[in-house]
């Protein structure tokens, strides 16, 4: 099957590029982008040395469904979608800060928390929580948007004293933040998903606090199954989850946590398979529609040929 894995696009009135490690954003005119979501996969800040079939087109429609559902609640960057895996939208002045939101204590929150923290980015937490328990309301746990190396921690008085964010944007972006999770579990919940935690980034276009990049995807997100999450918990036991945590599960396995010196264990034709197969799951789980895989020869030619009707569309 064929992967999309760099792309090297030269659009009409292009003025800019940025690769990420799994989407290429394109700027035209310095007003548009064209965000194109590779089948590149990464893990612990490693982007892996095979493409997932599939995986972009599944990312890029995730996030279009979210977009989409969630567009009464804050104006979003989204225009278009003219290809599977492309998503054409406003440019905006992005925030230098990555809107966290957690309903479980789970992941980076627990480590911390198992480690004798009971503060997280200026949010106290309550003793005697458990791995995976439920927050008894959600708790929005900022990260800084690092250009290099990780995302660190802050609060939201550092991000106001800092002048990072003006105190009436964060308050803004804290309300979208709260009103988008809400959305995401009950969304969820009615696919028998639990929206454990997810980000959400935020830009600002005429003045106004839009949304922007994606959402509710499996790389911003994590989800539990909802069945046996009760006796899961009571028993000590990790969760069923809907995310890409398996595939760093597979690397632990393997002797691979991204660290210096270490090799990326071989990506098997039939490991390549089971990962695509999972995303796949994924989509059709978290959306409810059945997945259509799109035309894979030539992906790039056809990428290329629905961008240039989409931009000619937009400049008319």
């Amino acid at each position: 099957m064929a992967t999309l894995t760099s792309t090297e696009f030269k659009f009409p009135g292009q003025t800019g590029e940025y690769h990420g490690k799994v989407r290429d954003v394109y700027t035209i005119n310095d007003d548009i982008l064209v965000m194109v979501a590779t089948d590149r996969i990464s893990a612990f800040d490693v982007v892996l040395p095979e493409g997932i079939p599939y995986k972009g087109q599944v990312l890029n429609q995730i996030a279009t469904f979210f977009l989409d559902a969630t567009k009464d609640i804050v104006p979003n960057w989204k225009l278009d979608t003219p290809d599977p895996m492309v998503t054409v939208g406003y440019k905006a002045e992005a925030f230098p800060i990555e809107m966290i939101i957690r309903g479980y204590l789970s992941g980076s929150a627990w480590r911390a928390y198992a480690a004798g923290e009971r503060e997280l980015c200026g949010v106290k937490l309550p003793e005697g929580m458990v791995e995976n328990q439920a927050f008894p309301e959600p708790i929005i746990t900022p990260t800084t948007k690092a250009a290099e190396g990780h995302d660190e921690n802050i609060s939201r008085d550092e991000i106001i004293s800092r002048g990072l964010v003006s105190e009436a944007d964060y308050a803004q972006m804290e309300e979208y933040t709260r009103a988008l999770f809400k959305r995401g579990s009950d969304m969820a919940a009615e696919k028998g998903l639990l929206l454990v935690d997810t980000k959400y980034e935020f830009g600002k276009r005429d003045g106004k606090v839009i949304l922007i990049d994606e959402i509710h995807t499996p790389d911003s997100s994590r989800y539990f199954y909802a069945d046996g999450y009760q006796e899961l918990l009571a028993a000590g036991k990790p969760q069923r989850q809907l995310s890409k945590e398996f595939v760093r599960q597979w690397l632990i396995s393997e002797g691979f946590t991204g660290q210096a010196g270490q090799k990326v264990p071989e990506m098997t034709p039939e490991f390549i398979q089971s990962v695509t197969e999972r995303y796949i799951e994924l989509f059709e789980h978290v959306t409810g529609k059945p997945f259509v895989k799109a035309e894979e020869t030539d992906l790039e030619q056809r990428i290329a040929n629905n961008v240039l009707d989409c931009l000619n569309t937009l400049s008319r």
